[in-house]
């Protein structure tokens, strides 16, 4: 999106599948969004080619939103967000304004789930704000004697070991699927049910994996079971997510008093130009937000007038908010939302420094 030489058209429609008149109410809304555009300047070739893709995904019903991006004609990308854009939005920019997305992965974590019973396990790895699993792995191992006996005698103790050691062997193969699932999508936590003593041998085989391991209700033993752990992955992973967010905010916090963060745009604006943003932290409401200039061949350089800039007369101008996106991203720089409450500005920063 930022390799285009711009303007770029920026949607942000609410795609949700849950009437029976939804496909003509999204059909309207982007209608509504595509004449904005026009107004703008959009041309109409940009405009047809987001005729060709606007609509979300077909066939998937609760809440879900659509971001598009497009210039010259041509989709420079199209990404199906977890949840509705607070309103549909278009924009036609110097510059792409990803902010809904960018907002919306923000609340997103990659992560893993582990359906277990002392037979094996299912294993999916999911990458961020994804519906569909990025990999499924199935595992069942020995059956022999699983079950423990009750009957007595010389032998039962015999069994009862055979089948706690064959209960283990099965969660150790279980452990290493995980561990592989883990590292195919960068996962920041593994949500698992089942059964307890299955969960507990598999948790030894994991205990040098950074990931946390989160039990929820539900398991494998049947359709019931995985769709219980399932809604219970959903109600999780927006707990997990929250939390993250939280840790960022709160380190944060920490690093003002040490000086390697800043609250405020002015101090943000200076260290998105050095190339020293480790984390651009921005809140989500975007009142009365100011308009930045920055330079097409120098995207870090940000500024509140151009003739500080190195060319003013190509100076690019555009909302804050797209064009600090922009900045951080092209500076290798992470995000997090911020929380109104939590600074006294929109917009803040923690900082990294060459040693």
């Amino acid at each position: 999106m930022y390799e285009t030489d711009g303007p770029v058209a920026s949607v942000h429609l609410d795609t949700t599948r849950d009437t029976a008149d939804a496909e003509k109410m999204i059909e309207l809304r982007w209608r509504a969004l595509r004449d904005d555009l026009a107004r703008q300047g959009a041309d109409e070739p940009t405009l047809t080619a987001l005729d060709g893709v606007a609509g979300g995904v077909r066939g998937i019903g609760g809440p879900q939103g659509e971001a598009l991006y497009a210039a010259r004609g041509e989709v420079l990308g199209v990404h199906t967000m977890a949840r509705p854009p607070a309103r549909d939005r278009a924009s036609w920019l110097p510059v792409a304004d990803p902010f809904d997305l960018v907002l919306d992965r923000d609340h997103q974590l990659p992560y893993v789930v582990v359906a277990i019973d002392r037979e094996g396990a299912d294993v999916f790895s999911y990458a961020a704000a994804a519906a569909d699993p990025s990999t499924a792995r199935f595992f069942n191992g020995g059956t022999l004697h699983i079950q423990k006996v009750n009957a007595g005698g010389m032998a039962h103790g015999h069994y009862q070991r055979r089948a706690e050691n064959l209960w283990e062997s099965n969660a150790e193969e279980v452990a290493r699927d995980v561990e592989r699932a883990v590292r195919d999508v960068a996962a920041a936590v593994i949500f698992v049910g089942g059964d307890e003593r299955s969960i507990g041998f598999m948790r030894e085989h994991l205990a040098k994996l950074e990931p946390p391991v989160v039990e929820l209700p539900g398991g494998r033993a049947d359709y019931s079971a995985a769709d219980s752990l399932r809604s219970a992955v959903d109600a999780a992973l927006e707990r997990e997510s929250a939390r993250t967010r939280e840790d960022v905010v709160d380190d944060f916090h920490n690093r003002v008093s040490q000086g390697t963060a800043v609250d405020g745009e002015p101090g943000t604006l200076r260290a998105l130009t050095d190339g020293q943003v480790e984390t651009l932290l921005l809140a989500a409401d975007r009142c009365g937000e100011d308009w930045l200039y920055s330079a097409p061949d120098e995207p870090r350089a940000l500024a509140t007038v151009p003739s500080v800039l190195t060319d003013p007369d190509r100076a690019l101008r555009a909302p804050a908010t797209a064009l600090m996106l922009r900045a951080a991203a092209l500076g290798d720089a992470g995000f997090s939302e911020l929380p109104a409450e939590d600074s006294a500005s929109p917009t803040a920063a923690t900082l990294r420094f060459a040693m």
